[in-house]
């Protein structure tokens, strides 16, 4: 079977050529659950932990809609980052070769709104927005529009009927520079749908929280952690304490934390998959530690490939500079490879949303807020794949961990002087929180 996905002005720019096979994605019990709920109602706010499958759900639904839609449909799919948008564009187009149920209509369009790099047509004009979908309409193909929750508002602008929105990380529609534009697309919409893990709401009920019904509906599902864990979807979380004697200041920050990595990874000689993330202070600091430092070198000796990515400094694989999509080829074949050793080094750019396979480990070099903190524990809590694999064909129970490949997902941070108690109490309490107690991880928006 062929689809043809229309991507250039009248001209099939991207064909794709696949045979479907059997689906390899078991749907599970929150996943059904909460497909059934957006078949009920018309908006509302999905929250599920990372790890939970949010994109295959979000997915799942949109092919479905198209597969039984009486007339062409625009879709908008929104996401907080430039990489994050053209992740979804991929994993959809994934998911359409993938799964053996999905019969979809041969003209089927994608256009990107947003200011990065992509291989489909894109645009932020509004005018040309506009265009672009009526001519489609005209045609009696379906759109779908992959865009930024900073540039959704040049989507309002185009003046477009939009029939389904999604909203990947939408605790990020809160701001105050996207509650705008989300508000009037969602206000406008046919259907808006709002998925993250960790909700961000106001004490007022009419503000740019989540809890403003009038923009982004009632909650629709919030399932709990310990569910997922319990039926092999996560593993759970593992805090570590390296305690430290250093004392960091501005000035000695980038040689402490260089210490630190070293002090940690020491810790980890017996992994020899380990996969580790490493969340910098800032990206001065990060940046000071990788160039004015040996850290580079001594990782090298001790085995293990480094890749880092700022928005300041852009993408490196070792030391070669890159290309953003090389950077995640890259890494996403290294998380794949068993064998393979690698840290990653970031601020915030993989803090949310962006699938990394592999990762085993992170490590915390700053206090990070709540969200934050429970969106890049969620980076390291997605099982192994052969694990995942075993539990799907009953060769190994769910919660034998003893078992598993990767048995936790391992968060350490470094800790010293008088504030490390109330630090490690702290963190320990937002991981009982969400892990054991199955609260969503949420933060109060500012008005």
């Amino acid at each position: 079977m062929s689809i043809n996905l229309h991507i250039g002005n009248n001209h099939t720019l991207y064909l794709i050529h696949t045979t479907f096979i059997n689906s390899l994605i078991t749907l599970r019990p929150h996943q059904e659950r909460t497909l059934d709920k957006l078949k009920q109602f018309n908006k509302g706010c999905v929250y599920i932990p990372t790890g939970g499958g949010k994109t295959i759900i979000m997915l799942e639904d949109l092919v479905s809609r198209i597969e039984t839609a009486d007339a062409p449909l625009t879709v908008v799919i929104v996401a907080p980052r430039l990489l994050l948008a053209n992740q979804l564009c991929s994993e959809f187009i994934e998911y359409t070769q993938d799964n053996d149920n999905i019969v979809l209509n041969d003209n089927l369009n994608i256009l990107h709104v947003h200011s990065g790099e992509t291989d489909f047509d894109s645009s932020t004009k509004p005018r040309y927005i506009h265009e672009w979908i009526v001519d489609r309409q005209f045609l009696s193909q379906h759109q779908i529009i992959f865009s930024t929750y900073h540039s959704l508002g040049r989507i309002d602008d185009a003046m477009i009927d939009v029939d389904i929105m999604y909203c990947d990380e939408a605790h990020n529609a809160t701001q105050r520079n996207h509650f705008v534009g989300v508000a009037s697309t969602a206000t406008n919409a046919s259907n808006s749908y709002f998925f993250t893990a960790t909700p961000k709401y106001t004490r007022q009920t009419n503000g740019r929280g989540m809890n403003n019904t009038d923009v982004f509906g009632n909650t629709l599902i919030s399932v709990p952690a310990p569910e997922l864990i319990d039926n092999g979807s996560i593993i759970p979380p593992k805090l570590v304490i390296h305690e430290t004697d250093h004392v960091r200041t501005k000035k000695n920050a980038p040689d402490v934390d260089r210490e630190m990595v070293l002090e940690i990874l020491d810790d980890l000689t017996e992994e020899q998959s380990a996969k580790v993330l490493v969340a910098a202070p800032n990206t001065t600091i990060l940046w000071r530690m990788l160039s004015q430092t040996n850290l580079l070198d001594i990782l090298k000796q001790l085995g293990y490939d480094v890749l880092h990515i700022t928005s300041k400094h852009g993408a490196y694989v070792n030391d070669k500079k890159v290309g953003r999509d090389v950077f995640f080829n890259t890494l996403t074949e290294w998380g794949r490879d068993d064998n393979k050793k690698f840290v990653v080094f970031h601020y915030s750019i993989l803090s949310e949303g962006i699938n990394v396979p592999g990762l085993t480990h992170t490590i915390l070099l700053r206090n990070l807020p709540v969200i934050e903190m429970a969106q890049t524990i969620g980076r390291v809590i997605r099982l192994h794949k052969e694990d995942a694999d075993n539990i799907a064909k009953g060769n190994i129970p769910v919660g034998n961990y003893q078992l598993y490949r990767k048995s936790h997902g391992v968060v350490t941070v470094p800790l010293c002087g008088k504030a490390s108690l109330s630090t490690r109490n702290r963190l320990q309490k937002i991981i009982e929180l969400i892990f054991v107690d199955g609260l969503p991880a949420h933060s109060f928006a500012n008005t």
